[in-house]
């Protein structure tokens, strides 16, 4: 029998995905060998603190503080670390040294991708990063080599468990966003510090990696319209629950043409009503999902868990292993796919359905006046709803109007908007969310 081969492998980050990947690479390393066609050795760990508490009990002598000297002794790395440093300097030093790199990292990805991309396919290794968008879920694998022959017309994705574990709260009991919250972070589905979550920024840096993969060009943060949850209220999913639809926080990424024969992509994140008969209306708690729209494939949706340790230590082994046989049958790194130029559309240019929410004056003809204003703007009415409420004090009643837009232009939908807001019949716009899927 050959005998096999052994690779080192250097783990940058014990969080709890790290610890979760060590402990398979230590605890299956007999099983994954025949799949690699090498044995794979945990060389070591590199940490900030070699005295943090672990939830797994791994052999203290893996641990070092010197993650440099740990890439350059390596053939392969898994970097877990987040945040932009010293992550990118370790990851560019492993590639520069024949390393291929697994990371999960979206925000490095999203703000410094192309440079990294561009370092891999120098040096003839690969970086590979299916852990940085929905956990465990497939689906950059597919995006890059199952649907390469194919042309994606548009993604649809909750990618961010903890606001979609508030937004699912809210539906379900009726709480408001800080009770909602304050449960994610009891559960431990959100951070102290939540702000990357439910601010959207934590889904922007996915979308840009899934609309990169997805159009074969480069997209980075700046490209992406990012808009949280915070603004979302309890009397919004109400509202939203009477009309037939659930508010999601969804990651948008579509073609677009500009009607001279020319595309662009528009990429968003935002919250979005969708009817319930909608897949993606059907994910609960802290799952995540993506739904693609190709011409030739048509619909697709991966679910699944898109947090966790094991989950996503699932999808950081597959892209080792992946890597693993690369090296062992010899040949090139896989090279970036994203070489287009469809250039990067402006909010403005999404054509989407609003919802809006209207406190009126309760007189004749405010509905006659909304309607002409809607009209001159070119925005279609498809559903308006008219709740009477009189205050209990002053005994004067108002009126509340939930209205959705047939499709068109966001410019000319946001200008509706604001003339809507100069009409005198107008209490106050009490909001406003896109629709998808109507």
């Amino acid at each position: 029998m050959t005998e096999l081969r052994t690779l080192k492998v250097a783990l940058l980050g014990c969080g709890n995905v790290g610890a979760q990947v060590a402990r398979i690479l230590i605890d299956d390393a007999g099983t994954l060998a025949p799949r690699t066609g090498a044995r794979l050795e945990l060389a070591g760990i590199a940490v900030r603190n070699l005295d943090a508490e672990r939830e797994v009990d791994l052999p203290r002598d893996l641990f070092t503080t010197d993650g440099e000297t740990l890439v350059k002794e390596a053939d392969l790395v898994i970097e877990l670390m987040g945040g932009i440093e010293p992550a990118r300097s370790l990851i560019l030093s492993a590639i520069q040294n024949g390393a291929s790199v697994v990371t999960g990292n979206k925000a490095l990805l999203a703000a410094d991708g192309p440079a990294l991309y561009e370092e891999a396919d120098k040096a003839g290794v690969e970086l590979s990063y299916e852990a940085a968008v929905a956990g465990a879920i497939p689906i950059l694998r597919p995006i890059r080599d199952s649907l390469s022959g194919d042309r994606i017309t548009r993604v649809l994705g909750i990618v961010n468990g903890t606001t979609n574990f508030i937004l699912d709260q809210m539906d379900s009991t009726g709480a408001q966003f800080a009770d909602a919250l304050a449960e994610a972070q009891r559960l431990g589905y959100a951070e102290a510090d939540p702000t990357a979550d439910v601010e959207g920024h934590d889904a922007a840096a996915k979308a840009a990696i899934l609309a990169s993969l997805s159009f074969h060009t480069r997209f980075d943060l700046e490209n992406v319209y990012c808009e949280g949850i915070t603004g979302v209220s309890a009397a919004d999913i109400a509202a939203a629950k009477e009309a037939g639809f659930v508010i999601k926080l969804l990651a948008i990424a579509e073609k677009i043409g500009n009607g001279d024969g020319s595309e662009g992509v528009s990429v968003r994140v935002h919250p979005t009503l969708l009817p319930r008969e909608h897949p993606l209306a059907a994910v609960r708690g802290a799952f995540n999902a993506v739904f693609v729209e190709a011409e030739n494939a048509g619909e697709l949706m991966f679910y699944g868990q898109g947090a966790g340790g094991t989950p996503t230590a699932s999808a950081v082994l597959g892209d080792l292993v992946s890597a693993a046989r690369r090296i062992v049958l010899g040949g090139p790194g896989r090279i970036e796919s994203t070489t287009g130029h469809v250039p990067a559309l402006p909010i403005d240019a999404a054509t989407t359905s609003y919802y809006i929410g209207l406190d009126v004056a309760d007189q004749p003809g405010v509905l006659a006046k909304i309607a002409q204003l809607f009209a001159e703007h070119g925005v279609s009415i498809e559903i308006m709803r008219q709740t009477i409420h009189r205050d209990a004090d002053s005994n004067v009643e108002s009126a509340e109007l939930r209205i959705v837009t047939h499709r068109a232009s966001e410019a000319a939908l946001a200008a509706t908007v604001e003339a809507v807001k100069g009409l005198d019949v107008i209490n106050s716009v009490t909001s406003v969310l896109r629709v998808e899927g109507a």
